[in-house]
């Protein structure tokens, strides 16, 4: 079960469940985010970067979480994927990508050992050489990567076609020539763009020990890893060429997600962040003011992460499904989620749920415009309480 493919339909038990829960949307907390992000600047991606920008975002995302911690210098989704490829194609070619892969594991280590990436006694960046050699080996990384995540696009990566075509050609030094001069530059440009700027800031206040980089959550019956925990702070990396723009409702939906993983509070998550690394900019809030913006109807964390954990295990797994085995497992999912919907009491705004003021003179049904706005959307989707509750696989 994947959280990313549980947000992007709207059909999904998982959508269904934030989409009511978080009753204002991403609108008010992308309007906050856009008055954070004051930009002088903007790195754009180089010619050569192309239809790799995912693999260029990956690469520099473990690059900066480097920079705070080498306590896992590979990816672990990186040795899955190096793992599987031994079962890949039909001639012996799998058998040599993953012994390359395990060569790239063993380098990158040495290479992360080497540089005492998390020393906060030195900068973010090392040397241009240094930080050309690493980038190459995060970029066959995050090639290695696809096939742990979505494994139908990996016989498209360089890495898999340079394989199959020639296996025997296919070596450590073959698989650090594949990456694009271009794609090199631009994670090494996007990191010496944060060697001065807040995220140096933050990584000079922190310890290696306070930080977690791609932390998962134990027990959550989904997979998920998030970015970077640094003491308390939830912070999620994002390369887009359109910082301005970030905050879309699968990001916030994402972040909101991963804040209410840790039921455990094993992170002790008390701040949400957001860092833009072609624009240089860290946008922030305090938990508070992030369930808040999205409209949360449940603002006490805990009681929202139990009922977040019982809707992942009642979906049995299933809980980023648009469509279910049987009719009774369909039934049984759908009674579930009006059972989780949060209850708005008498006095309270059927929207947000929260109490409505008193200091009026004529009786008032939402506590603000924004929420009779919203009721009219809720209302079309079947997410307003007491309205038609929660279908499953339709519109």
């Amino acid at each position: 079960m994947s959280l990313v493919d549980g947000l992007r339909s709207p059909h999904t038990p998982l959508r269904r469940f934030l989409d009511r829960e978080l009753s204002a949307g991403p609108s008010q907390l992308r309007h906050s985010y856009r008055a954070q992000h004051r930009a002088d600047h903007l790195l754009l991606p180089p010619p050569g970067v192309g239809t790799e920008a995912g693999t260029v975002g990956t690469a520099i995302d473990q690059r900066l979480r480097l920079a705070f911690t080498t306590a896992q210098p590979v990816d672990p989704a990186s040795l899955l994927g190096i793992e599987r490829t031994g079962g890949f194609g039909s001639r012996g070619e799998g058998l040599r990508m993953r012994a390359v892969g395990n060569e790239l594991a063993v380098r990158l280590t040495e290479a992360v050992q080497h540089l005492d990436l998390d020393n906060r006694k030195k900068p973010i960046d090392r040397a241009q050489e240094e930080e050309e050699d690493l980038a190459r080996m995060l970029i066959a990384a995050a090639w290695y990567q696809v096939l742990a995540r979505t494994p139908i696009g990996f016989a498209y990566t360089p890495l898999a076609k340079a394989a199959l075509q020639d296996p025997r050609a296919f070596t450590f030094r073959r698989l650090l020539e594949l990456p694009h001069r271009g794609m090199v530059a631009d994670i090494v440009a996007q990191l010496h763009n944060a060697a001065h700027g807040p995220l140096d800031v933050l990584r000079t206040h922190t310890r290696p020990a306070d930080c977690h980089g791609g932390p998962t959550f134990a027990g959550a019956r989904i997979t998920a890893d998030a970015d970077l925990v640094v003491d308390g702070l939830l912070l999620d990396f994002q390369s887009t060429r359109r910082p301005w723009a970030e905050m879309s409702q699968l990001t916030a939906w994402q972040l909101t997600s991963y804040l209410l993983l840790d039921a455990a509070d094993r992170y002790r998550i008390d701040t949400i962040g957001l860092y833009t690394t072609r624009s240089d900019v860290l946008a922030f809030w305090p938990i508070e003011d992030f369930l808040a913006l999205l409209g949360a109807c449940r603002r006490d964390l805990a009681e929202l992460r139990a009922v977040f954990a019982e809707l992942l295990t009642g979906c049995s797994g299933q809980a980023d499904a648009r469509h279910f085995g049987s009719e009774a497992e369909a039934e049984r999912i759908r009674q579930l989620l009006p059972r989780l919907a949060p209850v708005a009491g008498p006095g309270c705004c059927p929207v947000c749920t929260q109490p409505l003021s008193h200091v009026t003179h004529r009786s008032r049904r939402f506590c603000n415009a924004w929420c009779r706005g919203r009721s009219k959307v809720l209302n079309r989707r079947g997410l307003l309480l007491g309205g038609s509750a929660y279908p499953i696989g339709g519109s």
